[in-house]
């Protein structure tokens, strides 16, 4: 597992079975049993808070990684993995990030 890899994951219900971005450090994998998602849904909204992810990340349609839904979840709950986002696009992540977390410094990246 790396950070910024796309994998399914079994959220808890109401959400259920779907795409997540990982957010957790790639060093951490290690020996967390819990780690960080982002979850991808395919509704897309247009605001900063997203990242736009599709085919060219494996997954079968357009959606967006919504960084207003961040959750802890057990490594357990992850499944296969879809694919990543690029590393010339992972300051779009920590951008979004900074919006949905009020920090001013990252949603300049």
């Amino acid at each position: 597992m790396r950070q910024y890899e796309l994998r399914w994951a079994n959220l808890p219900a109401p959400i259920g079975r779907r795409p997540v971005l990982l957010l957790t450090r790639t060093t951490a994998y290690a020996y967390l049993n819990k780690i960080m998602v982002g979850e991808v849904t395919s509704t897309v909204r247009q605001i900063p808070q997203e990242v736009a992810v599709g085919r060219r990340e494996g997954l079968r349609h357009a959606s967006v990684v919504n960084l207003d839904n961040v959750h802890v979840v057990p490594t357990a709950c992850l499944g296969d993995r879809i694919g990543a986002v690029s590393a010339s696009r992972e300051h779009e992540v920590k951008r979004a990030l900074g919006y949905a977390l009020g920090w001013a410094e990252l949603k300049v990246l």
